[in-house]
């Protein structure tokens, strides 16, 4: 599976960005997809996971009740709607794809896409 992230850019504090990342391969539809960040000078984390078929999801409490993960299993893509930005959000992001259930722990994820950067200005 290879994975392209996009969708970054930058975004005035309280404004919105919708990521994407569209995967390749005809068995998107069978793993299970992440999305994680990484901050200059701190570790990647966790922010939101989505099962396979869309009903599970799992999120960062840093992000719950302002960011939304989806995906459309018929375009091979996976969503992160973003809204109510905070200048602590800016990082790259990246998604990922895990063949299990859904898991917070990256090093559990089989695939990555590359970053894409989101700027949020206060």
């Amino acid at each position: 599976v290879q994975l392209q992230a996009s969708g970054g850019g930058l975004v005035q504090a309280g404004g919105s960005l919708r990521l994407s990342c569209a995967a390749s391969g005809r068995t998107f539809s069978s793993y299970s997809m992440g999305w994680f960040r990484q901050a200059p000078g701190k570790e990647r984390e966790f922010v939101a996971a989505i099962s396979w078929g869309g009903v599970g999801t799992n999120y960062a409490d840093s992000v719950k009740g302002r960011f939304t993960i989806f995906r459309d299993n018929a375009r091979n893509t996976v969503y992160l709607q973003m809204n109510g930005l905070k200048p602590e959000d800016t990082a790259v992001y990246s998604c990922a794809a895990e063949r299990g259930g859904i898991t917070t722990r990256d090093k559990e994820y089989d695939y990555w896409g590359q970053g894409t950067q989101v700027t949020v200005s206060s």
